[in-house]
């Protein structure tokens, strides 16, 4: 498949619709009825933005859709490489399907995705799951329908895990279960190689969208009446690198806020080291923008930062968080952490701790070191127990759930903003949102609110989410 990459986009677009007619075509000779597919994307956001892509390419082949592996004819699982248990379960779910191979040997089997894209994982389904069909990684995407197709006429399995620089491939479908908010990637692939993460071997490096297809694919989402925009990318903050446009990360913000309609925009994951002053101000002055930002720290100690390979320090770090409070009011941060990191000890953990709770974030997203086999840090010598690991995570969590549970309670009597966003977990009756800090609210109300913004008095606050009631119906 790699001639194909090299062709132009245009060319490439012609082939993926010539070979999703002929997979119709074929479908329509095979099966009675509509065949269906289960599709199951593990990991980030980014990859569940590539599902949509791979299910929006399925639905114009033919194939409906099914939660059920068991109804299936097509079984697809996007796969994720970030931490082992991910993978763990990846392969317990493999493993699970191979009576239904059994059962029904015309079942088609497809492992894709980050996981897949290692070399040893890729030699391992073929070895020890002859019964997966087709294997392809994350360049491969936009050659989803030409891989397929050479699958359901040879029947003889593939496996692609081929690496290209080439552009992000544009107007891919997407199938969009989630009629609310909606993903938009904006960027592909890394170029940090933090020391502990396989995403820049897996993902290949940088690529930015050019600016006027995210606005086409902006514009177009607003019209169908989503109200939250996620845009995504490894490192959105170094989107525009690249490109021949004159564009960085704060100038594609200011495009999309321009758009007209109620919506707002949120954006992930976003790296310190190119977080500047301007985007914070870009920020504070974009109204759709959320005051909510994500600026993954990994840790509170310089030592365990520099082994880390994350090109900023504490001071730096938390400059960056004292600028965004003085421009933003009531601004909130959520981060990610790794505890245990190879070589840390206590005491440097504690100076993690310590940063969190001088910072007070709003969430967080914590993690026990998991090796990843190929990068720096899997070869540094690691002697903590991971009972100790543990022990110091439990730790976090504790001063975290404080934080938040103080946090929370301080916005009992206040009035907030929320995106109705479904039913609730509280019962019958009740629905459940977020506000603009991301916090989860539920409330009584009708379901004719989802898709709505609505106003709600708190009146309740748990560790988890707020609780409150309608204002003036909401309004």
């Amino acid at each position: 498949m790699m001639e194909i990459a090299q062709m132009s986009a245009k060319k490439q677009q012609e082939l993926r619709q010539e070979y999703t007619e002929k997979i119709r075509r074929l479908l329509g000779e095979r099966y009675l009825q509509q065949p269906y597919a289960h599709v199951h994307s593990y990991g980030c956001q980014q990859n569940v933005a590539d599902g949509e892509k791979l299910m929006g390419m399925l639905a114009q082949m033919g194939y409906g859709f099914t939660s059920s592996p068991e109804e299936a004819d097509l079984i697809l699982y996007n796969t994720c490489a970030v931490r082992e248990n991910a993978e763990d379960r990846v392969f317990g779910n493999v493993g699970a399907l191979k009576h239904l191979k059994e059962k029904r040997p015309g079942l088609t089997i497809i492992l894709c995705g980050c996981m897949v894209q290692q070399e040893h994982i890729a030699q391992k389904i073929r070895k020890s799951y002859p019964y997966v069909d087709i294997v392809f990684g994350t360049h491969m995407l936009a050659q989803f329908p030409m891989i397929l197709h050479e699958y359901l006429v040879s029947q003889k399995r593939i496996f692609d895990i081929s690496l290209t620089d080439s552009e992000v491939p544009e107007d891919l479908p997407a199938y969009r279960e989630d009629k609310v908010k909606a993903w938009l990637p904006i960027m592909h692939g890394c170029n940090n190689f933090c020391s502990f993460c396989i995403v820049p071997y897996v993902r290949g490096r940088e690529r930015s969208r050019r600016p006027e297809k995210i606005l086409e694919e902006a514009r177009a989402l607003v019209a169908a009446g989503y109200k939250e925009i996620m845009l995504l990318g490894q490192n959105v903050n170094s989107y525009g690198k690249g490109l021949e446009e004159p564009i960085n990360f704060a100038g594609l913000l200011r495009l999309i806020n321009g758009i007209e309609g109620d919506f707002r925009i949120r954006f992930m994951t976003s790296h310190p080291r190119d977080c500047t002053h301007e985007l914070i101000d870009t920020i504070a002055e974009c109204g759709k923008v959320c005051k909510c930002i994500h600026l993954p720290v990994q840790s509170g100690c310089d030592r365990v930062l520099k082994e880390m390979n994350r090109h900023y320090d504490r001071a730096s770090y938390l400059e960056l968080i004292d600028y965004a409070r003085k421009k933003i009011p009531d601004v909130a941060f959520t981060s990610d952490i790794i505890v245990g990191f190879p070589g840390e000890t206590y005491e440097e953990f504690l100076e993690t701790l310590d940063l969190v709770r001088q910072v007070r974030y709003n969430q967080l997203y914590t993690f026990i070191y998991s090796k990843r086999k190929g990068t720096r840090a899997a070869e540094m010598e690691d002697t903590i127990p991971y009972e100790e690991r543990s022990k110091w995570f439990r730790q976090l969590l504790a001063a975290q759930q404080e934080i938040s549970s103080q946090i929370h309670h301080s916005l009992i009597g206040s009035t907030v903003r929320v995106l109705a966003e479904g039913e609730g977990k509280s019962g019958a009756g009740y629905l459940t949102g977020r506000t603009d800090s991301n916090l989860i609210a539920e409330f009584p109300g009708p379901k004719e609110l989802v898709g709505t913004f609505v106003n709600i008095a708190v009146t309740e606050a748990h560790n988890w989410a707020v609780k409150g009631v309608l204002v003036n119906g909401g309004k």
